[in-house]
């Protein structure tokens, strides 16, 4: 019912005269309208199954002895189950920022190749979990190490509600294994820090002066085709009140660049302002410490046992492989339902 009310109320805005009179107010509002459409409509499949599944326990009921009714009844409340649990999972989704598309970077630390090694593996981590979630992702920026790994990238996660499932992963992330790089097979320990903010859209109003900026052109490096190499089409953007420096070398233009940019910077802007917000309103999450190389989020250890561990919920999970290879889904489930 109190969606229904909500999305009454935004249909009677979209019918006024005067809507289209500022665009950005309304495009938001068909956002909101979309996004609520949309859950009304798994809130009525759910329904749906849950009363298919009462009719099949009814079957079963009365002819307890065919266990063709039970298979299909066991199965159905299973897909219910997960079904379920997913939703009620976007339902705590429920920031405006919540449903927007993520923009994830991640900085390697100190320690040259093995630490830009790792934050080369955690870069494919979240690659493979978008691929998982049918989430679209590109590279927006990406800086090679010197012999391998990358010392940073940033990469674009298109999808609905892709920042907030993602957002808890901010922080520092903790390797510990035998090098490959160290021929005498020693332990190491490795850092590499994740920063996810959401993706600004054209709706919200980041006011950015352009005489706050110093904006500098430089030759594109590695991978990425015969159009780089070639110009000065990568743009780095320094926002001098803020010191925060943006850059974007993967598109095929200094223009696409620094369009790409200047949304990076816009993004990284609001979340600013939203952590200033929660800090104003006393609802900082506590659990979300100011990323350093002391402060780790989360251990993931190869050796001498093999476990990922999260350092906010202490939950543990055994199975590396499959977690580094983008099986993050339940690790992050329990995050949205432990961290408020």
């Amino acid at each position: 019912d109190k969606i229904n009310t909500e999305i009454a109320s935004l249909e009677l805005l979209t019918e006024d005269k005067d809507f289209w009179n500022n665009p950005k107010i309304a495009q938001s509002t068909l956002q909101d309208l979309s996004l609520l459409k949309k859950k009304l409509e798994t809130l009525s499949i759910l329904d749906s199954e849950t009363n298919d599944s009462m009719e099949l326990l009814n079957i079963y009921e009365e002819s307890q002895e065919d266990n063709k009714f039970y298979k299909e009844l066991e199965s159905n409340i299973s897909d219910l189950i997960a079904k379920t649990l997913k939703f009620e999972i976007k339902t705590i989704l429920s920031n405006k920022e919540d449903s927007k598309n993520a923009i994830l970077s991640i900085n390697s630390g100190a320690g040259g190749t093995e630490a830009q090694d790792w934050a080369n593996m955690l870069c494919r981590m979240y690659f493979r979990y978008s691929e998982i979630n049918n989430f679209k992702v590109e590279f927006l920026d990406k800086l090679e190490g010197d012999e391998a790994g990358i010392k940073n990238c940033t990469i674009l996660i298109k999808g609905d509600y892709s920042y907030g499932f993602l957002k808890n992963e901010s922080g520092v992330h903790r390797l510990v294994r035998i090098s490959p790089f160290d021929s005498n097979k020693r332990r190491h320990t490795s850092f590499a820090s994740v920063s996810v903010t959401p993706e600004v859209d054209e709706n919200i109003d980041i006011e950015i002066n352009s005489k706050d900026l110093k904006i500098d052109t430089f030759r594109a490096g590695g991978a990425g085709g015969q159009h780089l190499n070639k110009t000065d089409s990568a743009v780095r953007i320094t926002h001098i009140p803020s010191g925060l420096v943006v850059s974007c070398q993967n598109q095929r233009s200094q223009h696409q660049n620094k369009s790409y940019a200047m949304k990076i910077l816009s993004s990284k802007l609001y979340e600013i302002e939203v952590e200033k917000k929660k800090n104003m309103d006393n609802q900082i999450n506590s659990s979300k410490k100011e990323i350093s190389w002391g402060s780790q989020i989360r251990s993931y250890i190869l050796h001498p046992y093999r476990m990922v561990k999260d350092h906010r919920t202490n939950d543990e999970i055994g199975n590396v492989d499959s977690f580094l290879d983008g099986d993050l889904n339940n690790l992050i489930e329990s995050l949205l339902s432990k961290i408020k």
